[in-house]
C-alpha cells in the first residue's frame, strides 16, 4: 500500500495545450523533483508537446535528462568558473549571469542573464558594454530576464522588460531572443507586437504542469487502524489520548515530503493571524496533517514517521478501514510519491 498520485490524464494534457497555445515558443522547465511528476515523466510530456527546448535547473539535472528528452536543454543555474565539470553534449545551453562567466565559456551555447528587479543575479547595465568582446567566443542564444512573482511597488512587468531592451539595443547587442519568466499570456503577446524582430520566449513550469488543481491528487493508503481510548498511551514518546478515537497507520512520511512545508510569504492580516494559531498549537504537539477524512483535515497523532503518518481520528467519526485511501494534500515541489497512477 503506497502513497499514490494519481493523474487525470486527459484533463493535466489538456491544460498544457492550453499553456503551449497561450505562450508562443514556450520553454517547459523540468526541475527539482520534477514538480512532483519526476524528470522522466516531464521529458516524456514535454516531447509530447513537440517542445524543441527544455530548461533544467542544474548541470546535474542536464546530465540525467539528456537520456529522455532529444531536443536542446537549457540550464537554468548559471555558471560559474570552478564549477565541477559534467560531462554534457553540445546541445546543452548554458546560462551566465557575469561578463567573466561568459569569457569562461569558450565555444559554448550560451544565455545571457540580465539583472532584473529580483536582484538575484545578472549582467548589469553597467557591465553591457563589456560583453561586445565576450560574445565574440562564445554562441550566443539570447538573452534572459527571471521577473518577481509580486509586485507590491506597483511596478509593470513588462515596462521592465522594455526597459531592458531598450539598454541592450542601446548597446548594440543582439536582440534575436529573450527568454523571460513570470509573465502573463497578454504582457507577452504586448511585448511581442511591440519588438517584432524578436522572439520572446516564456520559460514556464509551475503555471505548466500545475496550473490545474484539480487534474491532480494525492491519496495515502490506511495500513492500519487501532481503537484506543482516552488515557491510553500510543507511539514512540507514549503520548495519551486527549479523547476515544482511532490511530490510523496511513502511508507517507518524512521520506515522501509529508509534514516538510516551504516558508510562506504571508500578506494580509488573517493569514498572519493564522499563522500564529499553527505555531502556538505545534507548542503543544497539536500538529494539522495533510490528510483528510470524512470531509476534514486529520491531526497528526505525533510526528510523522519516515514513510507512514500516524493520525488521530476521533470516535465521533466514521471509522476508516484498511485498505481506504485518504486525499492528502501535499505541495508538488516537495513531495515524492511510491506511484503514479494515470486515470
Amino acid at each position: 500500500m503506497a502513497l499514490t498520485l494519481y493523474v487525470d490524464t486527459a484533463r493535466w494534457r489538456a491544460h498544457h495545450k492550453h499553456v503551449q497555445d497561450s505562450f508562443p515558443g514556450l520553454v517547459p522547465v523540468c526541475k527539482g523533483n520534477g514538480y512532483g511528476f519526476g524528470h522522466e515523466r516531464l521529458a516524456e510530456e514535454a516531447t509530447r508537446l513537440g517542445s524543441d527546448i527544455l530548461a533544467t535547473g542544474t548541470t546535474y539535472e542536464a546530465a540525467k535528462l539528456k537520456d529522455w528528452f532529444g531536443g536542446d536543454l537549457l540550464v537554468l543555474t548559471p555558471f560559474r568558473r570552478g564549477e565541477e565539470p559534467v560531462p554534457l553534449p553540445d546541445r546543452v545551453i548554458r546560462s551566465v549571469s557575469s561578463v567573466d562567466g561568459v569569457y569562461g565559456l569558450v565555444g559554448a551555447r550560451v544565455v545571457i542573464e540580465v539583472m532584473s528587479s529580483m536582484k538575484r543575479h545578472g549582467v548589469s547595465e553597467a557591465e553591457l558594454s563589456q560583453l561586445h568582446a565576450a560574445i565574440e567566443n562564445v554562441r550566443l542564444e539570447g538573452f534572459a530576464l527571471h521577473l518577481p512573482l509580486d509586485r507590491t511597488d506597483g511596478s509593470d512587468a513588462v515596462e521592465e522588460v522594455i526597459g531592458w531592451m531598450d539598454r541592450l539595443r542601446a548597446a548594440r547587442l543582439p536582440l534575436h531572443t529573450m527568454f523571460v519568466s513570470h509573465l502573463k499570456a497578454d504582457e507577452l503577446a504586448r511585448l511581442q507586437q511591440q519588438f517584432p524582430q524578436t522572439r520572446f520566449r516564456a520559460r514556464i513550469g509551475t503555471r505548466l504542469w500545475l496550473g490545474d488543481h484539480e487534474a491532480t491528487e494525492y491519496r495515502g493508503a490506511v495500513l492500519d487502524v487501532t481503537r484506543v481510548s482516552k488515557g491510553d498511551r500510543f507511539g514512540y514518546r507514549q503520548q495519551k489520548a486527549a479523547s476515544d478515537g482511532y490511530l490510523v497507520v496511513v502511508a507517507g512520511g518524512t521520506s515522501h515530503g509529508v509534514g516538510l512545508e516551504a516558508p510562506k510569504a504571508l500578506h494580509g492580516v488573517m493569514p498572519r493571524a493564522k499563522g500564529v494559531a499553527r505555531a502556538g498549537l505545534a507548542t503543544v504537539n497539536r500538529n494539522l496533517s495533510p490528510f483528510v477524512w470524512a470531509g476534514k483535515q486529520r491531526w497528526f497523532a505525533e510526528p510523522p514517521h519516515m514513510q507512514v503518518s500516524i493520525l488521530f481520528v476521533p470516535a465521533d467519526a466514521p471509522e476508516p478501514t484498511v485498505g481506504d485511501e485518504l486525499v492528502a494534500h501535499l505541495r508538488h515541489t516537495t513531495t515524492q510519491f511510491d506511484r503514479l497512477v494515470d486515470n
